[in-house]
């Protein structure tokens, strides 16, 4: 098969499509045809050397895709040969074929085409993860998620506009912002032009990918009891935290990462997210939002829009084009 090698950690152009040695599907996996993967900040994190695989995986990037499964594992089951899925994926999505265990592989919801699915499951299950199944965000409450045209953003927003949140967003220019209020955005924030700690606050829960640069105004913008999870450090790893600020809110800090976590709990969240998200996903309640795709052969060229930050939703690889 072919698949994304990153020669050496650098920019776009040290990704190469390369004939590479087949996956061997493992007891318990699923050998998976990929049709599409789709792209995370994680991919350019690993591309640039700062993000490697967890022990065992696969070494190519790429942490999730669709696709249909070619093979089944030692007992699998619940699944047949020629099926469409996606997958949660520790890394292998950029390439023709990925193994994958079966309790991250998730049915293609109706309605939602193959390729399309692509950009699901590392997006859904991140936001589900955190959103609902650790801070617990209620009908009612107040939802800030930071990069709100993001596909993080974009799905976080539909799905606890969905649940009766009132939901709330920053973003960086007016195009994106309307997207947002499209998408049930009920406050779009220009975090170029505003404060968001005035324009937000008191939130209950935050969503936040950047890290040390937001996190005294994270904490700021906390109501009582309000909940803060941090998936990601943009802005750096790095910062100083007035605990007294945070004690007087009676607030939390939880940081979480997918790709490293046990087959176990991944299958829980599969599970969770399959019997949570994916009604929402087949009654059009909730969609997936597509950018645009590019042949997973031209992988740098869809790393370089990815970090200009001009897309809005996910861009997606596609194989055999």
């Amino acid at each position: 098969m072919h698949a994304i090698v990153i020669e050496n950690p650098g920019e776009p152009d040290v990704l190469r499509w390369t004939e590479v040695a087949d996956p061997v599907v493992g007891p318990g996996e699923v050998l998976l045809d990929v049709v599409a993967a789709g792209l995370n900040r994680a991919d350019v994190s690993q591309r640039k050397g700062a993000y490697p695989p967890p022990p065992g995986a696969s070494e190519y990037p790429g942490l999730e895709a669709s696709g249909r499964i070619a093979a089944l594992g030692e007992g699998v089951t619940g699944w047949s040969v020629g099926d469409e899925v996606c997958a949660l994926l520790a890394g292998g999505g950029y390439a023709e074929r990925v193994a994958v265990p079966a309790g991250q592989v998730l049915p293609v919801p109706k309605g939602v085409s193959l390729v399309e699915a692509a950009g699901l499951p590392e997006v859904v299950c991140t936001v589900w993860s955190n959103v609902f199944m650790l801070a617990g965000l209620r009908e009612g409450e107040s939802f800030l998620v930071h990069g709100g045209s993001s596909g993080i953003g974009t799905m976080a927003i539909q799905l606890a506009k969905a649940h009766g949140a009132r939901v709330l967003c920053t973003a960086g220019s007016e195009e994106k912002l309307e997207r947002c209020r499209e998408l049930g955005a009920d406050i779009a924030i220009n975090y170029r032009t505003e404060d968001f700690v005035k324009a937000a606050r008191p939130v209950d829960v935050i969503l936040d990918n950047m890290g040390a640069e937001y996190l005294a105004r994270n904490v700021e913008t906390l109501g009582t009891g309000g909940r803060l999870l941090i998936i990601g450090f943009q802005s750096g790893a790095r910062a100083e935290l007035n605990l007294g600020k945070l004690m007087s809110r009676r607030a939390s800090i939880q940081s979480t990462g997918l790709r490293s976590r046990p087959r176990e709990e991944k299958a829980e969240i599969v599970a969770s997210v399959r019997e949570h998200v994916w009604p929402l996903l087949e009654s059009g309640a909730v969609r997936p939002i597509t950018d645009r795709t590019v042949p997973m052969h031209d992988a740098a060229a869809a790393h370089r829009i990815l970090e200009e930050s001009t897309h809005i939703g996910k861009i997606l690889l596609t194989v055999g084009n």
